[in-house]
Order: C-alpha cells, then structure tokens, then sequence
C-alpha cells in the first residue's frame, strides 16, 4: 500500500478532514496513522489480524482506517446503532481488537481472546498479506451476513486525478459508501468535512458554513430537506452536486428538488456492498435514467431483475452460502427495465407488491401520491388481500390535519387518473411522521 501513503504525502500541508473542532492535514493524518501502527504494534496486534472499530469521521478514525490499509490488517467498521449485534459481529470477524472511540481524541483499545483461525475466506487474505474489510448487511429481511472484501482491490476501483471536492461525508462508516466517500475524497486530495447530526438543518449549516461542495445522500434525506425549506433559510450557493442512492428515487422528489435547488448538478449513484460503489452517468438532473459501470463491471437483465459481474466482487460471506453462479454473475434483486444503454431501477424485488398477478413497485406509487396537497411524506407497501394476493397499502404523513375519508377519497381520485386500476392504494394509515433508519432510508414495512 505504498503508493497510497506517496500519495497523501504528496498533498502535504492540504486540509483533509474538518470534522467540527478538529481538522487536519494530510501530513498531520499520516503521522497520526504512523501513531495508530505504533499502538497497534505495542498492543500485540499484527498485521492480518482483525479489528473492528465503533466510531464516527473523527481524525483519529480516519488515521486508524489508514493504519489498517498499511498493516495488511481486517479492518471491521461498526457504529453504536447496531450495537446490539456486537458480539455476533465480532465473533464472525475473528476479531483480535475492538477500539471504540468518540468524536475526539479519547478512545478505548479492548483485546479479545486469541482463537485459532477458522474461516477461509479471512486466511486467505491473511496469507495474501493483504488489507480486507468486513461489512454487515442491515438484516431487514434476516440475518445480518458478514460481507468480506479485499480491500485493495475496492480502492484501486476508486478514480485518482479527479476533482478535490468539499464534500460532506454522509452515509456511516459501517457502510460501503461511507468507507467509498471517505476514501475517494482523500485519494484525490479533497476535504472531507463530518457533523455529528445529519438532521437536515444541521447539514444545511454545515454546507453555509463549510463552503461544502459536494453532498452525497438519500431520497428519503432530500424530502425531508424539502419538506423543512430549509433551502431556503441557509446559503447553500457553495453547494455543486447532490449525489443520491441507496433506495429508490420517486420521481416527484427528483423534481421537486431540481426545482428547489436549480444550479445543484444532480447525480444518482448505484452501489453494492458485495460490490462497492460503480461508476455512474445519469442522463440528466430531473432524469432517473443512469449508465452503470462504464466498462468496470459487466452488466445483464434476467428476468427484469439486475445482474453484475466483476474483478471488485467481494470474496464472499462469512455466515451464508456464495450468492455468484457458476459463470460469476450476482443477482442484485433490483427491478430495472432498460432503454440502450441506460437503466433505471424501479425497486427492490423483497419491496414488489403483487396485485392479483400483476407487479406494483412501491417508489412509482409514492411518486404520485407526493403530487398531491397536504401530502408531507408516504410510504407504500403492500398488504395480505384473500382476493388479490395483496393490495396497495399506503401510509402518509400530512402537513395539515385532514379528515381521513375526505383524504381516502382526494387519493382515489388523484391516482385513477394516473395509475393502472392494481396499483391505486387501497388502504390509506395516517401517521405523524415516517419511519427512518439511521441510514435515512425509508421504512416501508
């Protein structure tokens, strides 16, 4: 990994990271990360070894992530909202060390018992004496899996020569794109700038207040944005891309926002954790079009459900059977239908409605139902029907109290005019506000 720590040498005296009180130069955070290897080396940890850290974007965090790359160790990321999974995480990951720390300097180095070396996929990296890293799925729909990548081989995917944004990093570390938007920023010699709250005013200072540049997040962040106009109240002129992902966009947010924030370029990404994050090129700011890939990984459609190949595959799961098939192809269980050269994702297959046969995909729903007046926030998920299999259920949050029936009915006839007969909601829930996940992502079930 020499020629990582050549490069961030090379950047010398350029800020790095901005994380509130604290910042530092590329100089300060390699001789941060040379103190990490130091402890790390007095504490009996050596290279190849596990450890799994729980902190926030602080420069000893970052320092500590650079120091594992270096040391050929297995860096396995947590963060406090999954800590009730802890000890199975740690378990699976054969971990030597957790280190937990706060958004400063203070930090707690915890050794764990010395165990023989059990899975494969970790001893081959460990032969390999190469850097990897562990992530964990949400486990919405079961069981966490423990993902397993090479780490080397994700940051050799990441473009080098391109712009040193101001961005803000968004998305957790325990994430593949936090670990991508942390890592891309410093190879190309960016500012990395973390706030500790991602409430959507806290962001809107930070952006005033940073100069930010560079904002990558979720559909479900943007709509609370819009629904705050905090836009309207914080200097965002700095502000030149929104990069978005990680669920599906409605069409009606996408609008909304480039009406909202006219000069802000507006970029989808499309990102895996058994993949990392690809390249993508969308058609345009109000368009959910998008090229993925752009030669890095090969792409096909079975069945209208997304398919990948590539040399950035993770090596596999720790707790759960290889999902590739024999030609190396990963299903992704993303709905997509094509036009040439270009996708667009319509959801996830697990969040399909089936409506006597015929699919309903919950985003293109909620898309019209945010069209309507007094309409806040929605979420769309299907309901078990003894005629149909299910029916479209919906659950909205509104600006002003309404009546419920006169509302049901407001939603009826939008929709009819727009919507097939199956896809119309047929049961309305009103709700103060939606559920969000730490990631803000939208909870639909």
């Amino acid at each position: 990994m020499h020629w990582l720590f050549e490069t961030f040498a090379g950047y010398g005296e350029r800020l790095a990271l901005c994380t509130g009180s604290e910042t530092a130069t590329y100089h300060q955070l390699l001789e941060r990360a040379g103190a990490w290897d130091r402890e790390l080396a007095r504490r009996g940890i050596g290279p190849g070894q596990s450890v799994a850290f729980c902190g926030d974007y602080s420069v000893a965090t970052s320092a500590l992530i650079l120091a594992l790359l270096a040391r050929g160790n297995i860096a396995v990321p947590l963060t406090v909202a999954t800590r009730d999974n802890h000890p199975l995480y740690l378990e699976l990951a054969e971990t030597k060390a957790l280190i937990e720390l706060d958004d400063g300097e203070h930090w707690r180095l915890s050794t764990r018992p010395d165990k023989p070396d059990a899975h494969p996929l970790l001893a081959s990296l460990r032969a390999a004496e190469r850097p990897g890293l562990v992530l964990f799925s949400s486990g919405s729909t079961g069981t966490p899996k423990a993902i397993v990548h090479d780490l080397e081989k994700l940051l050799a995917k990441i473009p080098r020569g391109k712009r040193a944004w101001r961005s803000l990093v968004f998305l957790l570390l325990d994430h593949i794109g936090g670990i991508n938007s942390l890592l891309r920023s410093l190879l190309n010699g960016g500012t990395a700038i973390s706030i500790r709250d991602r409430a959507p005013d806290q962001v809107c200072a930070a952006i005033a207040a940073e100069r930010i540049e560079l904002l990558p997040t979720s559909p479900t962040f943007l709509n609370m944005l819009l629904i705050s106009r905090l836009y309207e109240k914080y200097d965002l002129s700095s502000l030149e891309l929104i990069t978005y992902g990680t669920e599906v966009m409605p069409a009606a947010t996408l609008r909304a926002v480039h009406r909202a924030l006219p000069k802000v370029r507006l970029k989808q990404t499309y990102g895996l954790s058994e993949f990392g994050i690809f390249s993508t090129q969308s058609e345009g700011s109000e368009s959910l079009w998008m090229r993925i890939g752009r030669g890095e990984v090969e792409t096909k459609i079975v069945d209208g459900t997304l398919r990948v190949r590539g040399d950035t595959a993770m090596l596999g799961y720790l707790n759960a059977p290889s999902p590739f098939d024999a030609e190396g192809w990963f299903d992704t269980g993303d709905q997509v239908e094509a036009r040439g050269d270009l996708v667009r994702i319509l959801g996830r297959q697990s969040d399909v409605i089936n409506v006597g046969g015929e699919k309903v995909y919950p985003a293109e729903v909620e898309s019209v139902l945010l069209e309507m007046d007094n309409i806040r926030d929605v979420a769309v998920r299907g309901k078990k029907s003894p005629i149909t299999g299910q029916v479209v259920m919906v659950t909205v949050a509104l600006h002003a109290p309404e009546d419920v029936a006169a509302l049901k009915q407001r939603i009826w006839e939008h929709c009819s005019g727009r919507l097939t007969r199956n896809m119309v909601p047929a049961v309305v829930e009103v709700v103060q506000d939606l559920k969000v996940t730490d990631r803000f992502k939208k909870v639909r079930a």
